[in-house]
């Protein structure tokens, strides 16, 4: 028991809860001394009083659930497309160094501002903000798809020839292992841009999910319910970090 008692209370989870916990008395002890204005960063025992009437007043967990699931399904799209691209550009060394560059370049781009156009093919649908998130989220998923494969050790590629394993099952069973750990940085930094994305068009133009809400609490300047708003649009990107670490863990070889 006293064992069990130990790896919880030092598990990297409950080193992190301790720490988010001083952080925020040490931000009340600094906003209560008026050493940082309540006017820019509020109380957390504020922010925290303040998730209620966000629920009652703003339907808080259905524009979590809205933009969860706008950007769940942006990220199957990216996924969808960013893997077999990745996979192709690895295949074909020149069209691999030929787009790689252009990637990059489109990926530090403010593709937000391509919003107007998708506002006109699409409309003002929540299939624009999805189109919108997974365009910015497969560009690194192709990258890491391709540097990952790239990366794979010859020497594990020799040994499975050796047994005269066929291409498929090669690929699939030593390749893509070998190359999870690159792929799935491109999947959560994807992720996180796609949940930007989505999160800055429903800002923008006051559209449905934690954007709006968000939107809403800081034009009425309630300090508090932006910050708790945002602390919902924190809990998104974590519970997609989670899901994606678990799903990591599951296909990285032992």
């Amino acid at each position: 028991m006293e064992t069990m008692l130990r790896k919880v209370f030092l598990s990297p989870m409950m080193a992190g809860f301790v720490g988010l916990v001083i952080l925020a008395a040490i931000l009340e002890f600094c906003v209560n001394q008026k050493w940082i204005p309540a006017l820019i960063v509020a109380r957390p025992t504020e922010t925290i009083e303040s998730f209620p009437p966000l629920f009652r007043e703003m339907d808080l967990l259905g524009a979590f659930f809205t933009t969860l699931g706008m950007t769940a399904v942006a990220t199957a799209i990216a996924l969808i497309i960013g893997i077999p691209f990745g996979y192709l550009l690895y295949r074909n060394h020149v069209l691999g160094v030929a787009y790689e560059g252009w990637l990059a370049a489109a990926f530090s781009a403010p593709l937000v501002l391509l919003y107007p156009l998708f506002l006109v093919l699409f409309g003002r649908t929540h299939l624009t903000l999805i189109v919108m998130g997974a365009i910015p989220g497969c560009i690194p998923i192709i990258i890491q798809t391709r540097q990952g494969l790239l990366g794979v050790s010859q020497t594990l590629i020799n040994v499975g020839r050796t047994f005269n394993t066929p291409e498929r099952v090669l690929f699939w069973k030593i390749m893509l292992p070998a190359a999870v750990p690159a792929v799935f940085t491109g999947i959560k930094v994807g992720v996180m841009y796609t949940l930007v994305n989505i999160v800055a068009i429903e800002y923008l133009v006051d559209f449905g999910g934690l954007g709006r809400v968000v939107s809403e609490m800081y034009f009425r300047f309630e300090i508090p319910s932006t910050y708790a708003s945002i602390l919902a649009v924190i809990a998104v990107s974590v519970f997609f970090f989670w899901g994606f670490g678990r799903i990591e863990r599951w296909l990285r070889p032992a």
